[in-house]
């Protein structure tokens, strides 16, 4: 279960226990819409609520918050890959746009460049192993 979400790991033990969102939704005084929107990372369980989550999927708590960690540090990683694609891009046209209005010098353009690279080369060796 290591590689699965907080919702997936959720949503594989409930089933391992045949159990329905409504059966679990009960158990936890929720609803079942609620119970949906963990199994699809859409929100998480109330960090009081856990230890009685884990006790009714047979899981230590320890577990469950595992999930939910490795789910956050996923969801850091693609913000950091979006933010070193966005700087590269940006820096790449606005090197092209001020160069065409002529409001560039070229110490300014090449220390750009060297940013917008350097971003765009820290996105391609972080991302090598994916």
């Amino acid at each position: 279960m290591s590689n699965k979400t907080f919702g997936e790991m959720i949503s594989s033990l409930r089933k391992e226990r045949n159990m329905t969102q409504n059966d679990l939704a009960e158990k936890m005084n929720v609803t079942d819409k609620a119970v949906s929107k963990w199994e699809r990372n859409l929100s998480c369980p109330d960090v009081n609520s856990i230890p009685k989550l884990a006790e009714i999927l047979g899981v230590s708590v320890e577990e469950l918050i595992n999930a939910q960690t490795k789910q956050d540090k996923g969801q850091i990683d693609d913000i950091i890959n979006i933010a070193l694609i966005g700087v590269g891009l940006a820096m790449g046209i606005c090197i092209v746009v001020t160069s065409i209005l002529k409001q560039i010098d070229t110490n300014s353009a090449i220390t750009m460049l060297g940013i917008g690279m350097s971003c765009l080369a820290i996105y391609l060796l972080k991302n090598k192993n994916v």
